[in-house]
């Protein structure tokens, strides 16, 4: 029942029926009306503070929980609750990995119309916790208070932070003591860098101001246990840049790649920024099977490279690839799909946006001595002429993995033109990929679907769908 104290809508005794979208989940008011409910996991019985109304559905957050559900586990990371990430850590993995796979399932039914799926279950991540190979912190002088802090009138604080931005709060940074997310000694070097500033008196950057010294902190890793680090100083200061630098360099042998750039821009991206390197060398490598892929300071790389490789597994097994075939790989990024799969086929064609990311992928099939693959920078949309079709060959198989949007209108009326025996459609979105497949069901079938999670701890999931013609 609802109960109404000045302008704010209380929900009483509301049953969390499942997950939904971006890791809220979803219940029902007696009359039907749809909750979605922050703070909440599916199978509790909770009291709701609503603060956004709309015609079909109302959006709050839970207040007190009066039932536990049976999926709930104790949370690991002292930060969660107020830190952005990680929404799922009061979740089984098992709860998890059932929730992920009930939403694909009810994307491709709501969505795409789609009846009868049998669903291969989805594959979970070996490493539940510090898989990620990647993290970036934010060097900030106006640190996120706590409420016992903010009433404490009185006291004085430390105010510089080294961590992640609050969730809809850009200026404002949480401090971060510890992150569950990338092996050791990543939170070490995050540590370390903060610790020095503070010592040796170095600004922290203002983000409303837009002043101070330090700025960002980039930390990558391999499966080998090599470091890059990347620190990003809002202006050039030689003495103080190369003391900060020196200290990284000799507390940690782990960084072979140690980079910064001067970065007085109104925002933090480093693509157009010139990098430089301080010590060691301006990459590291990642291996997968027999390949190896160079990755610098702004390539893209999976961020879970172990599952990344169960991924890709799951691609090349999904195509079916006998040998003397030809394959177009669209939304190829860095091309590690198309090299992954090129042994197996006669001729790839990957097809990506980004220059710098065609670069990379060209170098890296240089490096693995792979000649059948061929990389061409383009829009998705445009780049499928008739005359690049004749240049290139009519694909017998595509293999597409696009951004979270999906695939443009325009793309996907011209691989049914196209026509390919064989589709294989990777999504990091099964909502927009179910969007796609509904377009495509009059000449396409259905024949495989594998859930694949990259990201523990999260509501992402990845879906790959094996379509074949008619």
């Amino acid at each position: 029942m609802a109960r109404k104290k000045s302008k704010n809508i209380f929900l009483e005794n509301i049953e969390v029926l499942r997950a939904g979208a971006k890791g809220v989940s979803v219940g029902k008011t007696e009359d039907g009306k749809t909750v979605l409910i922050q703070d909440a996991v599916p199978g509790d019985v909770v009291n709701v503070s609503v603060f956004k109304k709309k015609s079909s559905y109302l959006q709050g957050k839970a207040t007190e929980i009066l039932k536990k559900s049976e999926f709930r586990v104790e949370p690991k990371c002292i930060h969660f609750g107020v830190c952005g990430g990680c929404k799922w850590q009061n979740l089984s993995y098992d709860a998890q990995l059932k929730f992920k796979q009930d939403e694909v399932e009810n994307n491709l039914k709501r969505i795409g119309g789609f009846r009868d799926l049998e669903i291969t279950p989805i594959l979970g991540s070996a490493k539940e916790y510090y898989y990620r190979n990647k993290l970036e912190y934010t060097f900030s002088n106006s640190r996120w208070l706590t409420l016992d802090e903010v009433r404490d009138t009185e006291a004085t604080y430390d105010r510089n932070a080294l961590g992640f931005h609050i969730p809809g709060q850009w200026s404002k940074v949480l401090d971060i003591q510890e992150c569950h997310l990338q092996a050791e000694p990543s939170n070490a070097i995050r540590l370390e860098a903060k610790g020095f500033a503070n010592e040796n008196g170095y600004d922290f950057y203002d983000l409303k101001n837009q002043d101070g010294f330090l700025r960002t902190l980039m930390i990558r890793s391999n499966q080998k246990g090599e470091f890059m680090v990347l620190v990003q100083f809002f202006k050039e200061d030689k003495t103080k840049r190369e003391a900060f630098l020196h200290h990284l360099q000799d507390k940690f042998p782990q960084i072979i790649s140690l980079l910064y750039a001067i970065n007085p821009k109104g925002n933090d991206s480093i693509y157009d920024l010139e990098i430089e390197t301080f010590s060691g060398q301006d990459f590291i490598m990642e291996e997968m099977e027999d390949l190896k892929f160079k990755i610098g300071p702004k390539s893209f790389y999976q961020t879970n490279p172990e599952q990344a490789y169960e991924l890709y597994k799951i691609t090349r097994e999904f195509a079916d690839l006998k040998g003397d075939e030809t394959v177009y790989d669209l939304y190829t990024g860095t091309g590690t799909i198309a090299q992954f799969v090129s042994k197996k086929a006669k001729k790839v064609v990957g097809v990506e946006a980004v220059q710098e990311a065609i670069d990379a992928a060209n170098a890296n099939a240089e490096r693995n001595g792979i000649t059948n693959c061929t990389f061409y920078c383009g829009d998705m949309k445009d780049i499928f002429t008739d005359e690049f079709i004749a240049q290139n060959g009519k694909p017998d198989i595509i293999i597409t993995d696009p951004p979270r949007d999906g695939m443009h209108k325009n793309v996907v009326e011209t691989i049914l033109r196209i026509n390919p025996k064989r589709i294989v459609y990777v999504s990091c979105n099964s909502a927009t990929q179910a969007r796609d497949l509904e377009l495509m069901k009059n000449q396409y079938e259905i024949k495989k679907i594998r859930p694949v999670d990259m990201f523990p701890q999260t509501h992402h999931v990845e879906n790959v769908v094996l379509l074949e013609r008619i």
